[in-house]
């Protein structure tokens, strides 16, 4: 209805053109700056602003170190298991490795890195995990059962809901901040060296106002 009763076509034209440039312009801008400056931000640039702003990258949610293994009820030594995996020597550590690899249906070692609470949860017959949000600080030492498995959980290290996240986990984050950080002034520069290299191309076009004298 309104494109038979608007007039001005050519004004509609010229408005949707405008606006598909300036998407077209935006959408190139944005590709610059996720070649150019990702590229550019170092590892000591990372770290050393998450130092300074631990404050700003809190956990939503809470995440652990530690071990976990799942056993089948019938498999022989889980005796031996209970006793070694809450230990962190590496002769523990080579017994379990070597255990699971005959027996374990699951084995996960991640003393080395840290792991969100709710990746565990489906893995572990305990309702607790989901409304309590600090009882894996609480019980750093799991070892249930069911009808078909024994289950061991050893938490080496847990940060809770609220505390400072580890640099891994604020990685992206932090250079989403540097990147935005430089962002303008990136820009600047890309439109000023397109400029200079169109003006030295003679491939500006000028346009005057006529004046009304």
């Amino acid at each position: 209805k309104a494109e038979d009763n608007v007039r001005g076509d050519e004004k509609v034209k010229t408005l949707v053109e405008n606006y598909r440039r300036s998407l077209v312009m935006h959408a190139y801008q944005e590709e610059l700056v996720r070649q150019q400056l990702s590229e550019e931000i170092t590892p000591a640039q990372l770290s050393e602003y998450y130092e300074q702003n631990k404050g700003l990258f809190s956990l939503e949610k809470p995440l652990v170190k530690g071990l976990f293994m799942k056993v089948p009820l019938q498999s022989p030594g889980w005796a031996e298991v209970r006793r070694l995996y809450k230990q962190r020597t590496s002769e523990a550590i080579e017994k379990l490795e070597k255990y699971s690899l005959r027996n374990a249906v699951t084995y996960d070692y991640f003393y080395d890195q840290w792991k969100p609470v709710e990746d565990l949860s489906p893995m572990l017959p305990v309702k607790e995990l989901k409304n309590d949000s600090k009882y894996l600080d609480k019980n750093r030492n799991l070892e249930l059962k069911d009808t078909a498995y024994h289950y061991f959980l050893h938490v080496e290290d847990f940060l809770g809901e609220g505390e400072a996240k580890p640099l891994d986990f604020a990685k992206a984050e932090i250079k989403d901040v540097l990147i935005n950080l430089k962002r303008v002034d990136f820009i600047d520069q890309v439109k000023e060296d397109l400029y200079r290299e169109a003006s030295d191309r003679n491939r500006i076009i000028y346009y005057y106002l006529e004046s009304d004298e």
